[in-house]
């Protein structure tokens, strides 16, 4: 019967069927791994064949019925399709199943206007030899199949219109090291490539979406994270607006400050009109987020920030939910409401709190960033003055009704900006820190702009990328790690391009990174320690003092070789200050474990020397990067051994590292007790990160009487974090009753962003 059908090959040839073929194809992807069979996928394929059958879809079929076979019982079915999923999108890119010698390759994708041109004009031919004889294609055969799936949806060259995809995952690494080394000198470049294509390719260190979609093509601009501060004018709104246009457009995710605007009715050019307030502004700017697709990789997202003291507060704390009218929310947008010590004492000697508008208490918005001393005497003293318009509120209700709506929302967020400032490596006089990003986890100074074109204004972007602790072996290995990291990712800081004036000189003035980890609950697995119960606390502290040392470390060799950024006179670290010096004290009583690294060494190189980078740490979310390394995300615990995620190409499943040997040892999400132990493992890794941590607090109603979890519960995590020295609180997660087991749908989060949103590293 097989001889009376034939099938259609990808180039239109038709040839018989040949059921031998597609059995020895599975077997292939099958060698080695544990647990799998054969036989069984070919069953749960239940292929109808008929004459002329594409062979595309044959495959396609034999790839889903595999990844449907992905659960805890048989995790190895995740590599089975992986493989047969590589076989796929080699055969689409190259017409069969051995990649095509890179010069070649380079060659036809320039030709395309899909490669930059820069590749082939600065890489000789037999540089490139070099390097083609250096890849390692079996390392496509390491990937998970959720791994390759986002591969083929966000990273990897192609049209996105048709489909049709132009590489695959090798050719992407190495010519992502080529791009980020091509301007260092000739006898030393191809080493720094192949070091950084081996730590990237198998997995030591994870890209973010916007390097991993982007480096190589004509496209040239990579920051994750952009920040831009708006100013109590039309034109900074006008600015503003415009800013964010071009940067979503080219990946970034967006974070929004937008304090400065005055409140609704507060008089305008000397009393000729009542101002309208910040939600039509507010508006404004959800338009300009959501105007741009990003190319297909990902949607428009921003988180827009305003202090919690400002007179229109009750309306802006509830511009997310989904009571009220479109002409009274702004839902598109995700809120990051500032807080500082003074608003805590409020709280806690069940005070009131004063709102004010900023356009009328003259040096309070500054101060609540530059000096927490001044704010304080300046909020006092504008509380007491009748003639200034304000409103009062106890604290008690303003803070419920900020925790009600971050419960309900998900994504109200928080920023203690004190903390921000203080334990930070700017000096905050010179260069205070008014806000963070959509993912809430950088930090860095900014300058409203007065126009489009202002050069005087400052938007921070901020380049990402991350250590995966599953993958190393010792922390020593990250003095190496960090070394390219730091390397690549300064590189990059020169090879994009900047849409906005205010961002090139920002970011040339001040070179800031922010390099984190993913993984993070596997690491803890592995080494038999928990979330929860206090025995990570000082395997946290080792591994986050070790990332930031070698990190800074990398910097200063760095600002030997090529100098300090230009701005580093505005940062702590020129005075000698370092991470370790500002930090929360509170911790000590938490964690007792003692410094291991030459931190006065370093102090004293430093001041010498100077850094080429003003930060380099930040914790991202990683939803999406951390998939291509087959890794946990940033430093979350699992909502379950297996993780589901939609996607276009349908449901995604995805099984912990080492689950067969390790599945007691994961501490799943929802049963760990409390945020408590969680948190104090944020303020452990905050006394090194010199930017700030994308953390999240975690309930589950269930284990509260009448389903409801307690206000009292909300605010004191909140105060705890404050205590430890937190600087951000990102997602407040809510377990909603569904199963967390592989039939779970785990909605993605907008974070490489960042984001995703951009964040997405």
């Amino acid at each position: 019967m097989n001889q009376e059908l034939s099938v259609s090959k990808r180039d239109g040839r038709k040839e018989p069927l040949d059921l031998d073929k597609i059995h020895r194809v599975i077997a292939w992807a099958a060698e080695g791994l544990n647990n799998v069979s054969v036989s069984q996928v070919e069953l749960k394929s239940h292929i109808q064949f008929y004459d002329g059958i594409r062979t595309e879809d044959i495959h396609e079929t034999i790839i889903k019925a595999a990844a449907d076979l992905i659960s805890k019982e048989t995790p190895d079915y995740q590599y089975l399709a992986a493989r047969l999923a590589i076989f796929h999108l080699r055969k689409k890119a190259y017409g069969k199943f051995e990649p095509p010698k890179l010069y070649d390759h380079m060659v036809k994708m320039v030709e395309m206007n899909k490669y930059d041109p820069h590749l082939l004009a600065d890489y000789s031919l037999q540089e490139i030899e070099e390097l083609d004889a250096y890849i390692d294609h079996s390392r496509d055969l390491t990937f998970s199949y959720a791994a390759v799936k986002q591969l083929e949806g966000k990273y990897l060259v192609q049209n996105r219109v048709t489909g049709e995809i132009y590489e695959s995952a090798q050719f992407l690494y190495i010519l992502v090291a080529a791009c980020l080394f091509s301007k260092y000198p000739k006898d030393t470049r191809l080493d720094y490539v192949k070091r950084f294509y081996d730590a990237t390719s198998t997995f030591k260190i994870s890209l973010p979406t916007p390097i991993m979609a982007g480096v190589r093509t004509p496209t040239r601009q990579f920051s994750s994270c952009v920040l831009i501060e708006c100013d109590d004018s039309l034109d900074s709104i006008n600015a503003t607006s415009s800013s964010i246009v071009k940067y979503v457009s080219q990946r970034a995710g967006i974070g929004i400050n937008a304090g400065r605007i005055r409140a609704l009715g507060s008089p305008i050019r000397s009393g000729e009109a009542f101002h309208t307030g910040c939600i039509p502004f507010y508006k404004h700017f959800q338009t300009a987020v959501k105007s741009c697709s990003q190319g297909g990789v990902r949607g428009g997202a921003a988180t827009l920030f305003y202090p919690l003291w400002h007179l229109e507060v009750e309306n802006l704390l509830v511009l997310k939910n989904n009571r009220g009218v479109d002409d009274n929310r702004v839902r598109h947008l995700d809120y990051g409401v500032q807080f500082n010590k003074v608003m805590y004492s409020r709280l806690i000697k069940d005070d009131y709190i004063t709102l004010f508008s900023p356009s009328d208490v003259p040096g309070l918005y500054d101060a609540f960033f530059e000096d927490q001393d001044e704010f304080e005497r300046l909020y006092v003293q504008y509380e007491q003055d009748e003639s200034i318009r304000k409103k009062r509120i106890k604290a008690i209700e303003l803070f419920s009704m900020f925790a009600q709506e971050r419960a309900s929302t998900g994504r109200i967020y928080l920023q203690n900006v004190d903390h921000t400032n203080t334990h930070s490596p700017f000096d905050s006089k010179v260069a205070p820190i008014r806000q963070s990003n959509l993912c809430l986890e950088i930090a860095l100074p900014t300058k409203p702009l007065k126009h489009v074109m202002d050069e005087e204004g400052e938007i921070a972007l901020c380049t990402l990328s991350a250590f995966n602790l599953g993958a190393i072996k010792s922390l020593d290995e990250l003095d190496e790690l960090a070394e390219l990291a730091v390397r690549a990712l300064d590189n990059l800081l020169d090879y994009q391009d900047y849409p906005v004036p205010a961002a090139y000189n920002a970011t040339m003035g001040r070179r800031t990174l922010g390099i984190g980890v993913i993984n993070y609950a596997y690491y803890l697995a592995k080494n038999g320690v928990k979330y929860s119960d206090g025995s990570a606390n000082a395997l946290t502290h080792r591994t986050f003092e070790a990332i930031q040392y070698y990190l800074m470390k990398a910097s200063n060799e760095l600002a030997k070789e090529k100098g300090a950024c230009p701005k580093f006179n505005e940062t702590t670290y020129a005075k000698g200050i370092m991470p370790i010096d500002t930090y929360k004290k509170d911790l000590d009583t938490i964690c007792s474990e003692q410094l291991h690294l030459d931190w006065d060494g370093l102090r004293e190189s430093i001041v010498k020397h100077g850094m080429r980078n003003s930060t380099l740490s930040a914790l991202m979310p990683s939803e999406t990067s951390s998939q291509i390394s087959n890794a946990t995300n940033g430093i979350e615990p699992p909502r379950g051994h297996i993780s589901v995620k939609a996607s276009k190409d349908g449901i995604l499943k995805q099984v912990v590292p080492e689950y067969e040997r390790l599945q007691d040892a994961y501490e799943l999400l929802w049963d760990i007790p409390s945020n408590d132990g969680y948190l104090q493992l944020v303020g452990i890794m905050q006394k090194f990160i010199d930017q700030t941590i994308s953390a999240n607090t975690n309930y589950d109603p269930n284990k509260f009487e009448g389903g409801k979890v307690p206000m009292k519960l909300l605010l004191k995590d909140l105060l705890t974090a404050y205590k430890l020295g937190v600087k951000t609180l990102y997602y407040h997660n809510t377990r909603d009753g569904a199963s967390d087991s592989q039939d779970e749908l785990k909605p993605e989060p907008e974070d490489d962003g960042c984001a995703g949103g951009a964040c997405k590293i």
